[in-house]
């Protein structure tokens, strides 16, 4: 029924299924994360016999063995095509059940002639035949065909033990999980109770979710000023404050270069100015060594000779550097003012500013489309929440669950008769079980008292009572066996056709799945319809829904809508459009506006400033001229050794004006190089350091300065051009980020309709619990090891009779004896006639 129950729930739950709102949870590293809540079930799985499978795998091969030819399906399928009429297939049929016949039949001529051959038997023995006389033959291998016939039948017995153990313990699991029945169809039920009541939760949730999407797209759109606007400043720092920060640098730079340039024309103008006192100086003190020179002592020899000397040196006595070599700088000076009206600081401090408000520039143009964009919003969570109320799965559920309680008392109130039932069934395999267990009983205790009562030095006449009793033990069994043999082998042939014929027929192919491909096969189920499902569910059999696929996704524990294939009645992708939902939102965000401009706002006068900055050419000033001549010496000769010199030529005229002249000139010399020199050194090195400083400064300012000028000047065009569409791009971003949470919420809710809602695995669940569980595993895999294990023990019990019958002649108290004379036993064991003795009578011998 529990099958029955699930398929038609499976066939109800696609009439009207319509599975909204898509979802996929589409993993993205700033999405939404949804969390499907799972549905737990009681049911297990899978079936698990225990130590006990093992004799299951056992009569598994003997049924292979016995029935070794596949699955019948072209057979199955042209008797359910005419409707169970097996007069036309018979031959088939019976070559399918061959194995099964021969074995049936074999035990029904067991269970004839066992009862014919006892009658008979018995017959026989009581006319004295048969071995029923009461006088055993002595042999010469007596003792060792005792022993034979004992450990036979002590083996038989093992056997026969074995035999009925498999059906005490098979008896035994029947009775065991038939009581676990009621228990596994509770569990059945409440999962498809659960299956039931979860769809509309499942259902609710979805629509439910869909204020998580909300929130967090209101979150992003209450962030805007963070999410677009510092998107939209992050995009822009990059390309704009390198140059502002440039331009600030070189606001600064020029400062310091004015500076500079200041500090290095004062230098040049005292440098040149010395440079000419020195020159005057200089030219004094050479003119008064000429005037000395021309005294008349010079004209005398040997002072004329130094005279001379000292007059061809004259020319040294001057300054090295040419003042007119050293230019003046007032000129770029005042250029380089002129620049500096157009203040590059503020400027660039003006373009920070102005990027650092992008933000909230940004959220305080976008409020009136935040509005917008919410109450878009609060319109689709109510346009999901109306379609997810209006679900027409809600009313099929409904009705289902009234079924489903009406199922479940049905089956209920069998089960109870099951049980009730079940109890006669274990009761009467019990007594089969019992009554082998009595005849091996008994045979196990002739065995027992006829092998510790048995005295070989007894004669057959003579024999214990315990050895007696054996033989008698031995007899009763084989009466007990006659009498039952046949009883029990009928419920072998029953049960062996009945779980044999299940477990080929039903349990092995259902596992295999043929038993579904049988009835995928076309028309087949019905004439009109090539696929049996789809022709109830849609009324349209060419669409491809097969018996083996819905049971192959329900055990997947997939979702009807995609088992049933029901997007030829509901196309959830249609459903789940993006644009469908969106379309507003993407229209409020496309006409979002955000202007940005006047990044550095310069008016003309200042763009005329700093065009000015080229007619400067400070990059063009021969730095390495000025450098050169600042690092000559002030003198063409040094004036201390010049003084040097003359002191010394001096040293050498005799007293006089000459003398005392020349002197007089070298101190002078000294004096102009303490009080000049040293100080023109000090000017000219400064001056060197200032043009080298000047020379770092300037390069590259040029272009650099040329850069600032291009920014200011294509400020406008740089903003209308590469400003706008960065401000496109992260609002196109933006945009995407918002859009992408309704199309992961979409994507979400496709998966769910496909992969989770509505989930079928109770129905295949319910399926296998009562083919794969209840009725292979809790009946026929115990039914067919009770037939097995009684059926071997009831075949065994032939040879168990006919050496228990041999062997009672060992053990039984016998009326007659064979006598021989002594030591003619070998001699006469061929050719002598034995005389009977009866009890009481005189020995007779007689012998040819």
């Amino acid at each position: 029924m529990a099958p029955v129950l699930g398929f038609l729930l499976l066939l109800g739950l696609c009439g009207d299924t319509v599975s909204e709102g898509p979802l996929t949870s589409t993993d993205r590293s700033v999405g939404l994360k949804f969390e499907f809540p799972p549905v737990k079930y009681e049911t297990e799985e899978s079936y698990e016999a225990g130590p006990i499978n093992i004799l299951f795998q056992i009569v598994h091969v003997f049924l292979h063995l016995v029935q070794p030819n596949p699955f019948p399906e072209d057979i199955l399928r042209k008797v359910i095509q005419k409707k169970f009429d097996l007069s036309k297939d018979y031959e088939k049929i019976i070559y399918y059940e061959i194995g099964i016949i021969i074995c049936a039949v074999l035990g029904l001529l067991f269970i004839i002639l066992m009862p014919l051959v006892g009658l008979i038997f018995c017959s026989c023995r009581c006319c004295n035949k048969c071995g029923g006389e009461m006088h055993q033959r002595q042999k010469k291998n007596g003792n060792f065909l005792r022993k034979y016939f004992a450990v036979s039948l002590l083996v038989i017995c093992l056997l026969i033990s074995i035999g009925i153990i498999y059906g005490f313990v098979a008896n035994q699991h029947m009775r065991t999980h038939i009581g676990k029945t009621w228990k596994l169809s509770e569990s059945n039920f409440k999962d498809l109770r659960t299956f039931l009541n979860t769809t509309p939760e499942q259902i609710d949730y979805i629509a439910e979710q869909y204020t998580t999407t909300k929130e967090r797209v209101f979150s992003d759109l209450d962030n805007i000023k963070v999410l677009l606007g510092s998107r939209i400043y992050q995009q822009l720092k990059p390309k704009l404050i390198p140059m502002l920060d440039d331009a600030m640098a070189i606001g600064e730079e020029l400062k310091t270069l004015r500076e500079s340039l200041v500090q290095a024309n004062l230098n040049l103008m005292d440098t040149k100015q010395s440079l000419t006192q020195l020159g005057h100086n200089l030219s004094d003190v050479r003119r008064g060594l000429e005037q000395t020179l021309s005294d008349s002592t010079c004209h005398a020899d040997p002072v004329q000779t130094t005279c001379n000397d000292i007059r061809s040196s004259l020319g040294l006595v001057n300054v090295s550097i040419n003042p007119d070599q050293l230019p003046s700088l007032e000129e770029h000076i005042n250029n380089l003012t002129a620049v500096l009206r157009t203040n590059l600081t503020a400027l660039a401090h003006q373009g920070y500013n102005y990027l650092y408000t992008i933000p909230e520039r940004v959220q305080n143009e976008t409020v009136n489309i935040i509005a917008d964009v919410k109450r878009a919003l609060n319109s689709i969570g109510s346009n999901i929440e109306t379609a997810s109320q209006g679900f027409p799965i809600r009313d099929r559920l409904s009705y289902f669950s009234s079924y489903l309680k009406k199922a479940e008392d049905y089956i209920h109130r069998y089960l109870r008769v099951l049980e009730e039932y079940d109890l006669y069934r274990w009761l009467g395999c019990l007594v089969a079980c019992c009554l082998l267990t009595l005849i091996a009983t008994f045979y196990s205790l002739g065995l027992l008292c006829g092998t510790y009562g048995y005295d070989q030095s007894a004669s057959p006449t003579g024999r214990g009572f315990i050895s007696n009793t054996g033989g008698v033990f031995l007899m009763v069994g084989v009466g007990f066996s006659f009498f039952f043999c046949w009883l029990l082998m009928t419920l072998v042939v029953l049960s062996f056709v009945l779980g044999a014929n299940m477990e080929k027929l039903v349990c092995e192919p259902y596992q295999s799945k043929k038993l579904f491909q049988v009835l995928d096969t076309p028309y087949l189920l019905k004439e009109d319809w090539k696929y049996y499902l789809s022709g109830m569910i849609f009324d349209n059999s060419d669409i491809q829904i097969t018996f083996e696929q819905v049971y192959s996704d329900c055990k997947e524990n997939k979702s009807i809508y995609a088992t049933l294939k029901l997007e030829h009645a509901y196309n959830i992708t249609d459903q789940v459009n993006i644009t469908k939902y969106t379309g507003d939102i993407y229209s409020s965000f496309e006409n979002m506006n955000i202007s940005i401009k006047n990044v550095m706002k310069v008016d003309e006068e200042g763009r005329r400033n700093l065009r000015a900055f080229h007619s400067l050419e400070l990059d063009k000033v021969d730095y390495a001229a000025i450098m050169a001549e600042t690092a000559k010496p002030p003198t063409q000769v040094n004036l201390l050794t010049f003084a040097d010199n003359l002191d010394a030529k001096a040293s050498n005229l005799t007293p006089g004006n000459l003398k005392n002249s020349l002197r007089s000139h070298a101190e002078t010399l000294r004096r102009i190089h303490d009080v000049q020199v040293v100080l023109l050194q000090r000017l000219l090195s400064a001056v060197y350091q200032c043009m080298q400083e000047l020379q770092q400064k300037t390069t590259g300012l040029g272009v650099r300065m040329q850069n600032i000028l291009f920014f200011v000047n294509d400020t406008q065009n740089f903003v209308t051009n590469l400003i706008t569409a960065v401000v496109h791009e992260e609002r196109r971003k933006y945009v995407t980020t918002i859009l992408s949470y309704f199309e992961q919420y979409l994507q979400w809710v496709k998966h769910s309709v496909t992969e989770q809602i509505a989930a079928c695995k109770p129905v295949a669940t319910a399926l296998d619990s009562v083919v794969n569980i209840f009725l292979c595993g809790y009946v026929i895999d115990p039914l067919n090891l009770f037939w097995f294990g009684i059926g071997k023990a009831t075949v065994l019990l032939l040879p168990a009779l006919i050496f228990a019958v041999k062997l009672a002649k060992y053990y039984r108290r016998m009326d007659s004896e064979d006598v021989y004379e002594d030591g003619k036993v070998d001699n006469m064991e061929n050719g002598s006639i034995g005389l009977y003795r009866q009890h009481g009578a005189t020995q007779i011998k007689q012998s040819f």
